[in-house]
Formats: C-alpha cells, structure tokens, sequence
C-alpha cells in the first residue's frame, strides 16, 4: 500500500459521511491525434450539490490515474484529460471534513494526501489537459494548474481560489503554481485581492485573459470543441506559447502590493494571507518540490487555527443558516405580492423600489409629500435601469417594462388601494410613522402587509394605534440597499404568523439574508454597532487621542474604523440612535457630547481627506471636549470587546435572537464583518473574552473552532 493510500484512508475514517466524487474514465478517438482517456469528476448528484474533493474522492482520483498511468507507459494513449459533470468542474477540499480534524498530523495527512494526486498529473508520459467546463474553486481549480494545458468555458460563472477568504492557502499546488504559470503580479490579484475582496469570482473569459487558460471556448459545446483543440496539440498544428514569468523585480513587488493590500483588509490579524504570500514569495525560484512542502505545513498550520474554523462556520451561515432563517414560519402561510407601495421617495425610498422591482418584477409605486419629490425618486429609479442597460445587465425590452412599472403619485389611496405590500421609508420618528400606518391602514386592502424599514424604533409602539396591529412587520434593510444581504425581520407583539411569512417570501425573492428578530431596542446589528461605536466615542470623551482609539480595533481586521463608519452611517442617524438605545438601556449607553457637537455643527464626519487619507478635521478637534484619562491601544481593544461581548451575551438573554449563530450571521451580511473573525461570538471565545466577561462560551467547543 503507497503512502498516500494510507493517508488518504487514514482521513477517509475520520469523515464518513463524505459525498463521494467518482473519476470515471473513458476513452476517445480523437481525430488524427490517437487514443485519449478522459478522466470525469462527478458525485452522482445535479449541478446544485457540487463536486468537492474529501480523502475518498480524492482515492478515487487516484485509482484512475493510476490506471491512465499505465496505458501511458504502454503507449496506449497520446494524452489524458480530466472534466467535470454538467455546470460544475469541482468546488475543491470538502470542508464539512476540515472541520472535523483534530490533531496537526490529520491536517498535514489532507494537505499531502491532495499534492501526492494532483502532481501525478504533471507526471504522466503523455501530454495532460484541464477541461473547466463549470464552475471551479480552490482544488478544483489547483487540479487542473497540475495538467500541461487547460482550457475554460465562456459560460463559467465562478472561478477562484477562495481559501485565503476563509482562513487557509491554496494548498494542493496553487501558491506554487500558479505564480509559475502567469507571473506574480496576476497571481496576487487572485489568491489575494479577490479572495479578500468578498471572494470575488473569475468568469470564463477573464480565465482566459489572465493565462491561467490557453483556449477558450463556448459553453454549448465546450468539451466537443476542447477535444478538437486538444487533437491540433497532439498533432503539433496548434502551439501553446506563454509569455516568459518575469522573476526579477517585478516578483518581488507584486509580493510587496499583496502585503499591503492584506494589510489593508486585516491589518494583520488574519494570518492566511501573509502565509500564501511567504509561499509564493519563495515560489520565485521555480523549486515546486519546495513550494508544495511549504503549502503542506500551511495548511495543517492553519487548519488547527481559530480563523479557519471561524471562517468556515461563518460560510456556513451565509450558505446554509441565511437560507433557512431560524424560527420563519410555515412558506404555506405567505401570501401572494404583485404589487408593492413605497413611502417616500428619497434615497433610501428609491433604492427600495429599484430593488423590488429588479427582484420581483411587479408594478411599484412611490408616494412623497409633493410632486418634485416623487419625480425626483421615480427619475432615480429610471436612471439606475438605464445604467444596467448600458452595463448590458439586462436587455432593451427588459429595462422598458422594468421603469414602465415604477410610477409615483401623491395619492395614496390610488397609489396603495390594490397594493399587496407596502413599506414605509419615511423620517425616524415615532409620531411621523404612526401617523403614515393610519393613513395607509385607511386605504390598503385588508390582506396588504404594512412594513416599516425602521432601524431602532419599536414596531409594536408603530403599530399600537391601528386596528389591525397584526399586519405589520419590521423590514430593515441596510445600506447600500442593492449591496449588503441582510434583512432584519422584526417581529411585533402582536404580528401575525401570515404577516410574517409574507415577508420572508419577500425576502427570498429579493434575494436577502432575512434574519427574524424580536422588537426590542436598535435590533441586531445596530445595536451592537451603536456598543462598539459609543465604546470608541467614550474612550475619546474621557481623553484617548482619536488616533490611539480608531488604531486599537485595527488588528480585529474590521471593514472600516468605527469613526469611518459613523461618517458612512451618517452622525445625526448615528446620534439619533444612541439616543434611543441611552433612553432604553441608560446604565450602557450614553449620548457622547461630542458627538452631539459635530452634528450641531453640521460635520459629516471626523475626517477630512486632503491628502487622501482620513486625517482630524481641524474643525472637529477644536469642537472635542476631553477628559484626561488615556489608554493605550490594548487596553481599548479589551475594553471594547468586553462592551460587545456583554451586550450580546444580554441579548441572548432577552430572545432578541434564536442563537448566537443569527448574531453573527447579522454581522457578516449587515455590516461586513470578517469571516476570520467568524462574525465575532467565535472570536469573543477563542480569546477568553466571552468567558471572563458572561461566564460561558457563546458556542460549544468544536463549532468555530477545533474539536476538543
């Protein structure tokens, strides 16, 4: 039995509950070219349960080309090729297994097990092929960086090497390779700004463009027409020439621009970057034997850390929690929407309408206090149609009927008198809101939802005066509306479980991350936000410089700065909340003066930018009234995450989530916070803070992080 036979057995009785991928091989005739075996990836399963690679698929992997082998050295074959099922190439390492390892020799088992396959295919006496027919990521991409060729399908919607995104390296071959094949500076842009751009995907053509592939091809009859070019190859009528890598300078800086691009999404406090860096950084001397011992120890390295298990549990939530929301009554209940009422026609308003009628392509309409008003909403939402059009986002017919269904009007009984579903965007105040739900509750029809996209204010209280108080729902939306994939989904008092399935249905369909959240103060992500943010603000108040307070979250790798974020929210919405939350929970949140100062003098926000970067507006600083207490970047560090901790660990307590797991899963879709952090409960953890500060862990050991 070979060594990598043992390894992958080995980690095949850790994961027994692996979907199994087969590599089925069958040969062909390719015209004038001879024999030609053609390895298939496929789980026996449709395109939307995609391939992966776990210990035994990878042993499958392995026995075929162990067979391919042995008709090379026979000279029964010209060359081998390997693809995937209809759709889908494959998806990489199975990390329903990752999860499961406990001990660094499991993990190095995994990292080994995949090099010792995949580099069988660089190895074969006869030319070999890569055939990205689907959608590719991590090992499914690095499998094929092992063949002599590849080429790629226009129609492949995702591309990537997604792992450092998660807490790991490409570590079956593409740190080492991949640099190798099409120069450092291209390599960086994949494994590191794209990952850490939210994992941003490759398409087909921009494979091609990068010369990661040599030919592409269309997807009607991608295989057909990659089996022809495979032929010319073989028959030496058609020559692959790639550009010579440059390994001077130009490496060295392309590593340098990945350090600082790292920096500047996790400031060093995620380490899978810095550690694919330093492998393909070493990857500039062409030794593959070198780069993939160095990926092997990465991998297991960090596989038995914290951030990859925060980083998977969070792809978890996104990919499994966020599309079956915990405690969402029976879909059977949700009523039908075809046509939806918005109040209001300001930005916020607008791009609400914009995004219900993208997603459910039905009549919608806006209603303001005046013409100008609602002109100046529905022209937005008309000139954003346009935009896509001109992006070829969407076709002529398609952009006429999609701005022939927003309208506005100043009536509402005209405007809401057939409207299944209407959502107020109004000022946030309480008297205005309840004022809006009589006057809609007047002219709507019985069955019509009325939601509210409130951010702090109490549904219930919204609803107390109405007749039919069950009927609303709280449906907070985050901005940018079009970019961030949460919903909060606040339920009333006395909201109805009809109500409330409808507005998950919405949901779906405007394709959100809907969260259900009971009434209470700010909700989820505002209300941990408004903690953090009011922590910094105190710190500041009593006498912190603002550059040691903004510079002391810096190493939680967090999107922005707390100060740049109250500027992105607004600091008369931010103080408006505070003062909500001051007025609800007094003991923990205060209305900082200052900040009360900066919005009175109508600042929108801390920072000027003349040099480019963010620096204390002058004006600001004179306005800032200071204690004298001064603490060190560490210290507020502590004391922030202890604020944040308590506050969860609180609203736990009172219900205003099902689990921990909804708080983070808010964290990561409302307000972008890492996936390294796992959101932050897995973080609270991992540090002590949670413990110290509650008395308990937010999560078992073992979820986010590794198995006792």
């Amino acid at each position: 039995m070979s060594t990598t036979t043992e390894l992958l057995k080995g980690a095949a009785e850790l994961f027994p509950d692996e979907v199994v991928t087969q590599a089925h091989v069958r040969h062909l005739d390719l015209p004038g070219a001879g024999r030609f075996a053609l390895i298939t990836l496929d789980n026996g399963l449709d395109h939307t349960k995609p391939t992966t690679f776990g210990p035994q698929s990878l042993a499958n992997l392995d026995k075929a080309i162990d067979q391919v082998e042995a008709e090379a050295k026979a000279g029964e074959i010209t060359g081998a090729g390997i693809t995937g099922k209809p759709f889908i190439f494959a998806v990489g390492a199975d990390l329903k297994g990752v999860e499961l390892l406990k001990k660094h020799e499991e993990a190095l088992a995994i990292g080994k097990g995949g090099h010792d396959v995949f580099k069988r295919l660089s190895a074969l006496a006869v030319p070999t092929f890569a055939y990205y027919n689907g959608a590719a990521m991590g090992g499914g991409v690095e499998v094929g960086l092992h063949c002599t060729y590849r080429t790629v399908s226009k129609a492949i919607p995702a591309f990537s090497l997604p792992e450092v995104f998660l807490g790991l390296v490409p570590g079956w071959g593409g740190c080492a390779l991949l640099p190798n094949l099409i120069g450092a500076d291209r390599a960086v842009s994949v494994i590191i700004e794209n990952s850490l751009n939210q994992n941003k995907q490759l398409r087909g053509k921009q494979v091609f463009d990068l010369g990661i592939a040599d030919a592409l091809f269309e997807g009607a009859d991608f295989l057909e027409q990659s089996l022809l070019w495979t032929a010319s190859v073989l028959k030496g009528e058609t020559e692959v020439v790639r550009p010579e890598v440059d390994r001077g300078e130009a490496w060295d800086q392309a590593i340098e621009r990945g350090r600082a691009f790292a920096d500047s999404k996790v400031h060093g406090a995620a380490p899978a970057a810095y550690r694919a860096l330093d492998i393909m950084a070493a990857a500039k001397n062409g030794d593959l034997r070198q780069g993939f011992d160095a990926e092997d120890q990465a991998l297991a390295d960090l596989i038995m850390g914290g951030e990859l298990r925060s980083g998977i549990y969070a792809f978890n939530l996104v990919q499994k929690r966020g599309k079956r929301p915990a405690g969402a009554p029976d879909r059977s209940l949700a009523r039908p929407v075809n046509k939806v009422g918005v109040v209001g026609a300001g930005l916020m308003a607008s791009q609400l309408a914009l995004l219900f009628v993208r997603r459910l392509e039905v009549p919608v309409v806006l209603t303001d206090i005046d013409q100008e008003r609602v002109d100046k909403g529905v022209g937005y939402v008309h000139g954003e149609i346009d935009k896509l059009l001109l992006k070829g986002r969407i076709n002529q017919d398609k952009a006429n009927r999609l701005k022939a269904s927003v309208t506005g009007s100043l009536d509402k009984a005209a405007a809401f008198g057939d409207a299944d579903f209407v959502i107020e965007a109004v000022f946030e105040e309480m008297g205005v809101k309840q004022q809006v739900f009589a006057e809609l509750e007047a002219v709507v029809p019985e069955h019509a939802i009325l939601a509210t996209n409130t951010s702090s204010l109490s549904v219930t209280e919204m609803a107390s005066k109405l007749k039919h108080p069950e009927r609303v729902v709280g449906f907070h939306f985050f901005n940018p509306v079009a970019i961030l994939p949460l919903l909060e989904i606040v339920r009333g008092e006395r909201t109805d479980d009809g109500a409330l399935a409808t507005a998950f249905g919405v949901a779906k369909k405007l394709k959100k991350t809907a969260v259900l959240v009971k009434d209470a103060p700010a909700f989820v992500v505002n209300r941990i936000l408004v903690r953090f943010m009011g922590e910094i603000q105190n710190i500041i108040d009593e006498g912190t410089p603002v550059a040691v307070a903004e510079k002391g979250v810096e190493p939680l790798g967090l999107p922005m700065s707390p100060l740049v974020l109250l500027e992105l929210v607004g600091p008369a919405i931010g103080l408006h909340v505070s003062e909500t939350l001051a007025a609800a929970f007094p003991d923990r949140f205060k209305v900082s003066p200052n900040l009360a100062a900066v919005v009175k003098a109508g600042k929108r926000g801390f920072y000027v930018y003349d040099s480019g970067k963010p620096e204390l507006d002058p004006e600001v600083a004179a306005l800032l009234v200071q204690g004298d207490t001064v603490l060190t970047e560490e210290q507020v560090r502590a004391r922030v995450l202890e604020a944040i901790a308590q506050e969860i660990g609180l609203m736990l307590d009172e219900g205003v989530v099902a689990e921990a797991q909804d708080i983070d899963l808010c964290l990561i879709t409302g307000a972008g916070w890492p996936f390294h952090l796992g959101g932050v409960t897995p973080y609270l953890d991992r540090e002590g803070i949670s413990e110290r500060v509650i008395g308990r862990r937010f999560l078992p050991q073992g979820v986010a992080s590794v198995p006792a």
